[in-house]
């Protein structure tokens, strides 16, 4: 039996999205962040809680990315700020197991950058089916 491996179709930057990205290390921001934006995604990149906390009173952004960084307790109370902030904002935690009622996933950022996008790429595609309704 022949499998084809489809390729993903790539959606333009504008089509992408608004990314929030946070963490608590400078350094890690600034390598991560380049992943998303080389899969055409517009990040702000915030680092602490304060930060995040600040970008999401100031902006819209259709995902948060809480990254492994910050500390379990900003983890877990940033996303139901995000949520009380922008409703219609999706949620992405990396280095993050069990549920969370405001976060859309959860995943350990250790299962490869590909898994992370392919996450990304999951939320956007929510965020845009709940807008076409």
């Amino acid at each position: 039996m022949n499998k084809i491996a489809a390729k993903p179709a790539r959606i333009t930057a504008a089509a992408q999205g608004n990314i929030l990205y946070g963490e608590n290390d400078a350094a890690v921001l600034a390598s991560e962040s380049k992943l998303f934006e080389q899969a055409g995604y517009t990040v702000a990149k915030q680092v602490g809680r304060a930060a995040i906390d600040q970008a999401l009173k100031t902006g819209h952004y259709d995902v948060v990315v809480l990254g492994h960084t910050l500390s379990k307790d900003d983890r877990h109370h940033l996303p139901y700020m995000a949520k009380k902030v922008i409703r219609d904002t999706q949620v992405l935690v990396l280095h993050a197991s069990g549920k969370h009622p405001a976060v859309d996933i959860a995943m350990d950022s250790r299962e490869g950058t590909d898994q992370v996008l392919k996450a990304l790429a999951s939320l956007m595609q929510r965020k845009a089916l709940a807008v076409a309704v």
